[in-house]
């Protein structure tokens, strides 16, 4: 059930983002990806207490809800998606690289969460880390000679989409370290039911896509790169709160809600403007491929955050320990997203037409405005074409 969850989300998710930005106008992408981000930022709202009612009700429910959204979701995909021609001509995707990369995910996880209970130096744990750096070497291997990689290594000189990445992929371990954390804290510090703990963590997210919305003046003003920092600086208070204020005795009003607020404006100034970098950094008939590295790269990074707070938590039961343990990894959450913010600063201030510090050409890309012209689109020109042409 897990895998079917996960190959539906592998192509929902990319494809609805590029579907997005190719319909948006040239001048309007990166605010188009800043609201598609919006709006999975009230998903995160609504999802806990959503949840938190129906377990309530009938744990099934949680599963069960899923059925007739998605009918919903494929009756008003047939009437409102567009339906380009396909493309003939592109390869297959590369099986053995999505194994490969899946092994090596999942053997690295895998390590993080048994190494508490194996042991660090015990032969399991060793051999996994193992796997998981052959798997990972055999991916880079394979994506540089495959002729259609699960990775195009080339597009990682595009800077504005490299810097982009590794800033989203960064911040989003503190993310979930943050999300997994307050969701333990809650439950199992303060024995919060599922309900009170959904509500509880309600205002971050539900702040996401008002802040989302609102700063889309600043990052035409001063760019993303401030921006995404200014919004992971916010997140590392966060984090600093919990460090310094978090209680074994609830004290929501003190301890968790400030904490929340200040992370909910964080994500909402950074994730959302730094996918919005990632997504539009390529040309419009690449913007496929550059969702699906963004999401990837988020998904990635969500296992390593919750395996890396599991490790931290380990076998602890007496009420310091286990407190400690939680303090460890929100100074591990505020460290990366310190880092984050340093990255955010890097990032190439984009142009108009969504591309980044890339060179101009005077002749848009053939291939491109064929493609493009499924989608009724305008040819691609001038900087994004050329971006492009020299990357691939």
């Amino acid at each position: 059930a897990r895998a079917l969850q996960a190959g539906g989300a592998a192509a929902q998710l990319p494809a609805s983002l590029a579907l997005l930005l190719a319909a948006a106008p040239a001048n309007r992408r990166t605010e188009a990806a800043r609201n598609w981000s919006a709006v999975g930022g009230l998903a995160a709202a609504m999802g806990p207490v959503l949840g938190g009612l129906l377990v309530q009700v009938d744990w099934r429910w949680v599963f069960l809800i899923n059925i007739p959204v998605g009918i919903a979701t494929l009756v008003a995909g047939a009437l409102v998606l567009p339906r380009p021609a396909p493309r003939g001509t592109e390869r297959r995707p590369d099986l053995i690289g999505a194994a490969l990369l899946t092994v090596a995910i999942g053997a690295l996880t895998g390590s993080l969460v048994q190494a508490p209970h194996w042991g660090w130096a015990s032969t399991a744990t060793l051999g996994l880390l193992a796997l998981a750096v052959l798997a990972s070497v055999l991916f880079v291997r394979r994506c540089a000679i495959h002729p259609a990689p699960l990775l195009e290594l080339p597009l990682l000189r595009i800077r504005r989409f490299a810097i982009a990445n590794v800033a989203a992929f960064v911040f989003s371990i503190s993310f979930s370290i943050m999300l997994v954390s307050n969701a333990l804290w809650c439950q199992d510090v303060w024995h919060y039911s599922a309900l009170q703990t959904g509500l509880a963590m309600t205002p971050g997210p539900a702040l996401v896509p008002l802040v989302t919305v609102g700063s889309a003046r600043a990052v035409r003003r001063f760019g993303g790169g401030p921006v995404a920092c200014v919004g992971s600086l916010l997140f590392l208070a966060a984090m600093l709160w919990r460090v310094f204020l978090a209680g074994p005795e609830p004290d929501y009003l003190r301890d968790l809600l400030p904490s929340m607020l200040l992370s909910g404006a964080g994500v909402g100034l950074a994730i959302s403007t730094l996918i919005g970098a990632g997504a539009t950094a390529l040309p419009a008939h690449r913007v496929a491929t550059g969702s699906a590295v963004v999401n990837a790269g988020r998904q990635v990074a969500a296992n390593l955050g919750v395996a890396a707070l599991v490790t931290l938590l380990g076998t602890t039961v007496d009420p310091a320990g286990l407190r400690e343990a939680f303090i460890k990894g929100w100074w591990l959450g505020a460290g990366l997203a310190l880092v984050a913010a340093g990255l955010s600063l890097a990032l190439p201030r984009g142009n108009a037409d969504g591309s980044g510090d890339l060179e101009a050409a005077p002749e848009a890309d053939p291939e491109a405005d064929a493609n493009r012209a499924g989608l009724g689109e305008e040819p691609v020109t001038g900087q994004a074409a050329a971006g492009w042409r020299s990357a691939r």
